[in-house]
């Protein structure tokens, strides 16, 4: 059986370049970069080069990039900063966020902050208007998705910052699905500070990125050693972080390629599903939205239920967040855009990635019709809609 996989805002495949380069560093790079000896030296000079290259494909300085384990790591970091750095109580964030930042806000709640969870439309998109009128004297961080990992929606992310800005209050955003599908250049941009990571790169798992800029004072988020300026201790992941940077280097070579071939592929796809699958809704915005992200709910039927018949025909795909999937309660994504409960139940999430072709999109046009009738004539809510 020819396996498909559409689960990229999961985690992506280590592209070969990638993998060969972690083999390397793993025999031949795997030294401490905080040692004072020759080997630790040149482990110190890895660790520069690759601070280069993840820099270079976001348009920062290499100062201002800081090594994390992941996304959610930097996305705690980065609420933490605010809390440690600012003077105020308030902090902002939307309804749809991941939930790195959505329990860090929570956390805050229970040590006396306030935090603002914005509302957003039926395509997942907040305003910029929305936003200021949000803000209060004592606002200290402005935290929103740049493309969400479920509708695949993308913010209004610079006007957003600009408000931010106007009003001198830190602005961050969790950029794990933008980084590497979408261009981004923090050199000319309003964001304060960006969390992303590797593995949606087609790098490894276990390293990721803070961006913080340079005029915005890091506090200290692992206590132990002086790796990262004093600001993150523990000895650095090197091998990982080697790798890390040749993923950038990759996506900064092909994105607009990457970008092209992805949203061509994704409109296929979304077309011949919604034309071939009645009661079907597209999630998130129409256009605006992450160029491999596919998110559609199906009426009177659940989503596991796809997704178990999905991969009884050899195609990985997901109905949400692979951080909740555990969860038997529907997306708070959907519901944030105002879905019910019923059809939220129902959705499926694909998500490409570089190593999807046509044939592939098309074996999924082909295959999921007939498993939506199938389940649908299982149904007894479609039962009583065909009675109508």
């Amino acid at each position: 059986m020819n396996r498909i996989y559409m689960d990229n805002s999961a985690t992506t495949y280590l592209k070969p370049e990638v993998l060969d380069v972690l083999i390397d560093a793993l025999k031949n790079h795997n030294s401490n970069a905080a040692s004072a000896h020759s080997f630790g030296q040149e482990g110190k000079m890895d660790l520069s080069r690759s601070r280069e290259k993840v820099a270079s494909l976001i348009g920062a300085e290499p100062r201002e990039v800081y090594f994390t384990s992941g996304g959610t790591e930097a996305d705690n970091w980065a609420v933490h900063i605010a809390k440690k750095t600012r003077k105020g109580k308030h902090m902002i964030t939307t309804t749809i966020e991941h939930h790195a930042i959505l329990h860090t806000m929570e956390e805050a709640i229970k040590e006396g902050y306030e935090v603002t969870f914005l509302p957003v439309d039926e395509n997942g998109l907040v305003s910029p208007e929305q936003v200021e009128e949000a803000i209060r004297e004592d606002t200290i961080l402005i935290s929103i998705h740049y493309g969400n990992n479920e509708i695949g929606t993308i913010q209004p992310i610079e006007e957003i910052g600009a408000v931010a800005r106007k009003h001198k209050v830190l602005f961050h955003t969790d950029a794990v699905q933008a980084v590497g599908n979408v261009p981004i250049d923090l050199s000319s941009s309003n964001i304060d500070m960006m969390s992303f990571s590797a593995h949606k790169i087609y790098g490894p798992k276990g390293v990721g990125a803070l961006f913080i800029r340079k005029n915005v004072k890091p506090y200290p988020f692992i206590h132990g050693g002086a790796q990262e300026k004093g600001y993150r201790g523990g000895t650095d992941n090197l091998p990982s972080i080697i790798a890390f940077a040749k993923a950038c280097e990759l996506a900064e070579e092909g994105m607009e390629d990457h970008i092209k071939r992805l949203t061509s592929l994704r409109d296929r796809l979304i077309k011949g599903l919604l034309e071939n699958i009645p009661h079907s809704k597209l999630n998130g915005h129409p256009t605006q939205r992450l160029p491999g992200n596919v998110n559609i709910s199906f009426k009177f039927i659940e989503g596991e239920s796809i997704l178990l018949m999905l991969d009884m025909q050899g195609i990985a795909a997901s109905s949400g967040s692979a951080c909740t999937s555990g969860s038997l309660d529907p997306s708070h994504v959907l519901m944030g855009i105002g879905l019910s409960h019923e059809i939220a139940h129902g959705s499926l999430r694909l998500t490409l990635g570089d190593t999807t072709i046509e044939e592939d999109v098309d074996k999924v046009i082909e295959k999921l019709p007939p498993i939506i009738q199938r389940l649908r004539e299982m149904s007894p809510l479609y039962e009583e809609e065909m009675r109508k």
